[in-house]
């Protein structure tokens, strides 16, 4: 059957000046790996572990943007969005994290934010979207302290390159996944599976955060918004029992609460020692950080995909000394019956309504809100109404925290593009443009004309 705007609560009302926009991330789309002086990244290394990603598969090539970004700016164009959130590749711009810079590398995203903003379009810039310079790893990654100060040093040479274009920016993209999932779970890069060195890359994120917001301000004018984007999941009891629930609060403070709370409360969680234990002394904490780490944010990027529902689960490691900072003793489980996306993910919009009323809740005079990714994965149909269906649904969803009194301001479809989707490979596509990789062949999907006609009738969708 296929599913119409009415079918999906597509009546839903935005205020005027709402942001829509797409989303995209380097590693994932821009290929040119080893072109014009770009270095290695820690995704480079990784994806050529055997076994690490699917069959072997890597961003070498990726969707080629690097070389055909003005075909991709034309999409955006067509699309009619108002906003456009890409990442610069750290390696591109300093080949090993510091130090010598790469002008050309700097050029390309300079003619891109200048090519947006000739078009109309805002840039939402993110600084970092996981691809770290290999050799700041080698020297101790997001473990170090260092590697936050140089990301400051980043920061601020690339908004000296495109400041210019008045972008937001996005200091870092989920510092869950590039910590917990990175350092913790080794799903990711660098494919690490420890319990101190994760809670310290964490850590550092946020203080890398910090750190470069405030070089940022200092630097820029009060039209270059600053904030960060933190992937949100609700995490629910998936079962009745006292064990289960105390599961989903572990579960909240891993994902959630460990990022939230130094920055937008300026403390860290007070359950912080108990969950993690003897896994690490948090001698990385110092005097100063929830300063720095907590200064005021102009807005709060919001990534949703699903809820969790956690069931307590026996510790993968007996000896707490040796956990890795992901073994806290839960399971996810799916809903019986729950909607699942053509991945397989649970789909479940309210969550997204519960994030974001939630966040308001916990943290009064939290900053505008911009849900800078929500998307759904399948494996590339063209006739994509279950992407239609999800996309409504989760607008639906967006709108009535609005209603409920969260500022809601933008929203972002994850993704203009299929694309090189980390572990995953090429095979699960969250894109509205299909991308034949072998051909590097363009073609919009049905997704593609429905949120080009949905963004365009401001009229339905407008707050009267």
């Amino acid at each position: 059957m296929t599913v119409t705007r009415e079918d999906t609560g597509r009546r839903a009302a935005f205020p005027p000046g709402f942001v829509w926009g797409v989303a995209t991330a380097a590693y994932q789309i821009e290929g040119a790996a080893a072109e014009d002086g770009r270095g290695p990244s820690v995704w480079d290394t990784f994806s050529r572990v055997p076994g690490a990603t699917a069959r072997g598969e890597s961003g070498d090539v990726a969707c080629d943007h690097y070389h055909r970004w003005p075909q991709d700016l034309d999409l955006l164009t067509g699309l009619g969005v108002g906003a456009y959130r890409f990442s610069v590749a750290w390696p591109r711009v300093l080949p090993e994290g510091r130090g010598r810079v790469n002008r050309r590398g700097l050029d390309f995203y300079r003619r891109l934010a200048d090519a947006l903003r000739e078009r109309g379009i805002s840039p939402f810039v993110t600084l970092y979207h996981w691809d770290l310079p290999q050799a700041l790893e080698d020297a101790g990654g997001w473990r170090d302290r260092d590697t936050a100060l140089y990301f400051a040093d980043y920061a601020a040479l690339v908004q000296e390159a495109i400041g210019h274009t008045e972008p937001h920016w996005i200091t870092l993209n989920e510092p869950y996944c590039s910590s917990i999932v990175g350092y913790a779970e080794g799903r990711h890069a660098p494919g690490a599976r420890e319990g101190h060195g994760a809670l310290a890359a964490a850590h550092h994120l946020l203080l890398g955060h910090g750190l470069a917001a405030a070089r940022l301000r200092e630097r820029g004018s009060a039209r270059e918004p600053i904030g960060i984007t933190l992937n949100m999941s609700p995490a629910v009891p998936g079962g009745d029992g006292p064990a289960d629930v105390a599961a989903a609060r572990r579960l909240d403070l891993l994902v959630n609460r460990q990022f939230t709370e130094p920055l937008l409360a300026g403390r860290y969680p007070e359950d912080l020692a108990e969950v993690f234990g003897p896994i690490s002394d948090l001698s990385f904490h110092r005097d100063g950080d929830l300063e720095v780490i907590s200064a005021p944010l102009d807005f709060l990027g919001v990534n949703y995909y699903y809820r969790l529902h956690a069931v307590a689960a026996p510790y993968a490691e007996p000896d707490p000394a040796r956990r890795a900072a992901c073994d806290i003793g839960v399971r996810t489980v799916d809903p019986d019956g729950a909607r699942t996306s053509g991945l397989g993910w649970v789909v479940e919009p309210q969550g997204l309504r519960d994030t974001l009323t939630g966040l308001a809740a916990r943290y009064p005079g939290l900053p505008p809100v911009h849900v800078t990714e929500n998307g759904y994965g399948d494996r590339g149909e063209l006739d994509d109404q279950g992407r239609i269906a999800y996309l409504g649904d989760h607008l639906a969803a967006a709108a009535g925290a609005l209603a409920d009194g969260v500022d809601v301001r933008g929203y972002f479809c994850w993704s203009l593009m299929d694309n090189f989707e980390w572990a995953r490979g090429y095979d699960a596509r969250f894109g509205l443009v299909h991308v034949d990789y072998a051909t590097q062949e363009r073609t919009p999907k049905a997704s593609y004309r429905w949120f080009r006609e949905y963004i365009r009738e401001p009229r339905r969708n407008a707050v009267s």
